[in-house]
């Protein structure tokens, strides 16, 4: 076959053109054998949630579960006492299918129940795999399926929303943590409480993390039970649905954080051994756990498992409209290693047989089809080891996502805190860790998420001020920890953000230097939610420092959305410079000057940049952002004309730079 774009962007790709290409043609045969050689399309194939599961009909109800170990399978709920009764026990169709079909009284809104499942040698309880409402007793503690068919379901107002991606503003959140009170969040008090907050801060896309069923709440939601049920804990099926539809209404898109890279153990509530078998959904013998996460793996080499989950995937984004997802775990997904151990330090890394040839094919199929069931939808790639083509078209040989998180640039910004001095922060280093990347690659830059924030770890602000947090937060209050760490704070996520080439992620109230760690309710703290909830009280007092880094925040994202296509716009390094800790870049009219250096500050620093006049439309150390106000804002910078840059266009441009700080100019008109 002739070369794939892919390789045709980037030569060192060559010498594994074999086995790129492939790749392709697994893909191409796989999606072939899915869909009955092209006769239907992928969007059709992926309907596994409007067979099977529980279903309403016009005579009554219809639920069907595939168990091809089972021998036999019962309803058992509140209708019947829990009992095995032969009036609800499901009938064995072909291809390890079974159904039911009961009568309009036989189930009603918010029964409870669960499958009684037999195989040869046992039995036990399950929950449903296609369920799409599950509930915990609050007392027992015991997850249960309910049965979910309100009188007035939610209709959705904004049926027709459209995605803004230029750019890509993330706001990461979760439900549970979205409230100040030291319980669950629901859905109704983060759409009435948090979403304002949102719009008002300038991100036009929020992704939602723990959406999807998960019996132990403090793992954030990434040991997923039951797929197709939206978590509880948080509130109804309909809530969230309304916290969607309120978002678009607001011009906010909403993007799910899916996990399908992994499932939870648990027998009862998951599928860990949903039939009796061990290998239904997941592989078999040492493949079958996951060495680092303890979950399970899914066996993306069986077509079921496939049909399940992009089932999943159209599902969410038809049933509740999310705009899109964030695929967890990749990494751990395109490697039989999980990429554990590897280092990724040169090309041949991705090309030497360690691949996992049906989970990179599962990947590209799920990208298809999201972009086939919404051609607006955002896929994204959590994904560390920087495998080519990752966020590629797939016509090009790549794998289909939208967007590739920049998991380096949080990385490095923690490394440079913990082990450098200020003195050996170097601008070069700064300039390639955030610009470093595939040229046909869109990226989400992030100066830190919420891994950064977990237990055990700490937010950047809190590596910066720590414990001073807790004494010298108020306005008049000035140390240089504080002084210092907010002054940093904001210039991480100035250079983080402008040098984008996609989109730019926060996670919530990281914007406004949230304090501590996070910690979810768990046996060794006590079962307290004091660390898994955000104090909005802190960047709401005006007498405390975290409205400055707020309010800095909201300015610094709408002056990246004032440049059309800002992510898009070619960016120019204008200087660097290690000794003096300077960094300087264009992108459209928008100069950027960082001048890292802790204690010198620099008088008519100069650089060459297109002539014209300067004006200052964002400043670090301005007073309103907690800044000393060192530098006159009001100031319009002329560029001064030097005839031996005559020929290239270029003047120079002089600036007082005061240290650990940056300043935003934007250029206002030509000099001839």
């Amino acid at each position: 076959m002739q070369s794939l774009k892919l390789i045709k962007n980037d030569p060192w790709l060559s010498p594994y053109e074999a086995a790129i290409n492939g790749r392709y043609k697994y893909l191409v045969s796989k999606e072939k054998e899915l869909t009955n050689n092209g006769k239907q399309t992928l969007c059709s194939f992926a309907s596994g949630h409007l067979y099977f599961g529980l279903h309403k009909t016009a005579g009554g109800w219809v639920f069907r579960e595939w168990a091809p170990n089972a021998t036999a399978i019962y309803l058992i709920g509140t209708f019947n006492g829990w009992q095995k009764d032969e009036r609800y026990k499901l009938k064995r169709l072909d291809q390890g299918n079974w159904e039911i079909i009961l009568g309009e009284d036989m189930l009603h809104h918010e029964d409870l129940f669960k499958l009684l499942m037999e195989w040869e040698g046992g039995s036990g309880e399950r929950i449903p795999a296609w369920i799409r409402r599950v509930v915990q007793d609050e007392n027992t503690k015991i997850f249960s399926a309910q049965v979910w068919n309100p009188d007035r379901p939610y209709q959705f107002k904004h049926r027709k929303f459209k995605p803004d991606t230029s750019p890509l503003l993330i706001y990461e959140c979760h439900i549970g943590m979205g409230t100040s009170e030291e319980k669950v969040g629901t859905y109704d008090e983060f759409r009435t409480n948090v979403l304002p907050r949102i719009k008002k801060d300038g991100y036009n896309t929020i992704q939602i993390m723990a959406i999807q069923e998960h019996p132990y709440y403090g793992s954030f939601g990434y040991h997923v039970s039951s797929f197709f049920a939206a978590s509880s804990r948080f509130g109804t099926p309909d809530e969230l649905k309304h916290l969607i539809d309120e978002a678009h209404g607001m011009g906010i898109a909403v993007i799910m954080d899916i996990v399908h890279s992994h499932a939870v153990k648990n027998e009862i509530e998951g599928l860990g051994r949903f039939d009796g078998s061990f290998d239904q959904y997941f592989y078999s013998g040492f493949r079958r756990e996951h060495p680092a996460w303890d979950s399970l793996c899914f066996n993306y080499g069986k077509n079921e498992v496939i049909h399940f989950l992009l089932s999943n995937c159209k599902f969410w984004l038809e049933e509740y409209l999310f705009d899109g997802f964030r695929f967890d775990g990749v990494t751990s997904m395109l490697y039989y290693s999980h990429g554990l151990g590897e280092s990724f330090s040169d090309y041949s890394d991705y090309y030497n047989g360690h691949q996992d040839g049906d989970a990179i094919t599962y990947l590209t199929l799920a990208n298809k089809l999201i972009h086939e069931v919404n051609p607006h939808a955002i896929s994204i790639a959590e994904e560390v080891s920087g495998m080519p083509g990752l966020a590629a078209k797939v016509e090009d040989g790549g794998y289909g996502f939208d967007y590739r998180m920049a998991m380096n640039i949080p990385d490095y910004w923690i490394k440079t805190i913990k082990e450098k001095k200020d003195e050996d922060w170097h601008p070069s280093s700064i300039w390639w860790e955030t610009t470093n990347r595939r040229a046909e690659e869109k990226t989400i830059s992030y100066a830190e998420s919420h891994d950064q924030a977990l237990v055990g770890d700490k937010t950047i602000i809190f590596r910066l001020i720590d414990a001073d947090m807790y004494w010298h937060m108020q306005k008049d209050d000035h140390t240089y920890v504080v002084d210092r760490g907010i002054a940093l704070h904001k210039m991480i996520r100035l250079v983080t953000a402008s040098t984008m080439n996609g989109g730019y992620l926060n996670f919530m109230g990281n914007e406004f230097g949230h304090p501590e760690w996070i910690d979810f309710p768990r046996e060794g703290n006590g079962w307290s939610h004091k660390y898994a909830r955000r104090q909005w009280n802190l960047v709401d007092d005006p007498n405390l420092k975290y409205k400055y880094l707020g309010d800095f925040d909201r300015e610094m994202l709408e002056l990246l959305k004032s440049v059309e296509n800002f992510q898009s716009t070619a960016i120019q390094k204008i200087w660097d410079s290690d000794g003096d800790q300077t960094l300087a870049y264009m992108r459209k009219d928008l100069l950027f000057v960082f001048n890292f250096s802790p204690a010198r500050s620099y008088t008519d620093y100069g650089f060459l940049t297109p002539p014209g006049e300067y004006t200052v439309v964002l400043n670090t150390d301005d007073k309103r952002f907690g800044g000393y106000g060192l530098a006159d804002d009001t100031v319009h910078h002329l560029t001064n004309h030097d005839p031996l840059y005559k020929k290239e266009k270029k003047e120079w441009l002089k600036l007082y730079l005061p240290a650990r700080s940056a300043v935003v100019l934007k250029k206002i008109n030509n000099n001839g």
